[in-house]
């Protein structure tokens, strides 16, 4: 039986003014759960570009110079997903929920931590949000 090869995805962590914009997800593998916009690399994009295409998509905003933050590995039952996180900030547009996202909004990690969150999320806005986090 063949493993099959990660699915090349992104996420980014838009933080500003203190907060984390997150977006509810609508759709399997993460329904219900709020996480980071991002989604899949598709064919012939780059990391940043689909970065800065997943944001607007799910959030109306568009992002400016997406820096990469971390890379992640996470398997999942039915896939593992090869996971460029990148940081941000909003740099226009207005904020909806759209694509795959059920809603799209901004939190302090307080409010995150009380959140049906995934795991990765809450553990990337913790070191985002730590002093010096931002630099990583």
């Amino acid at each position: 039986m063949t493993v099959p090869s990660p699915i090349r995805a992104v996420s980014v962590a838009v933080w500003q003014e203190g907060r984390f914009l997150l977006v509810r997800r609508a759709r399997p593998p993460a329904q219900g759960l709020y996480a980071f916009p991002g989604g899949r690399v598709e064919i012939g994009e780059t990391a940043v570009e689909a970065a800065i295409r997943e944001v607007f998509e799910e959030t109306g905003l568009l992002v400016e110079d997406p820096v990469l933050f971390s890379d992640i590995l996470l398997a999942g039952p039915e896939a593992t997903f090869e996971l460029s996180v990148f940081l941000s900030r909003a740099a226009s547009g207005m904020l909806r929920a759209g694509d795959d996202a059920a809603e799209a909004a901004w939190y302090e990690l307080a409010e995150m931590e009380a959140l049906p969150i995934t795991e990765s999320t809450l553990d990337i806005a913790r070191q985002v949000a730590e002093p010096g986090g931002r630099s990583r």
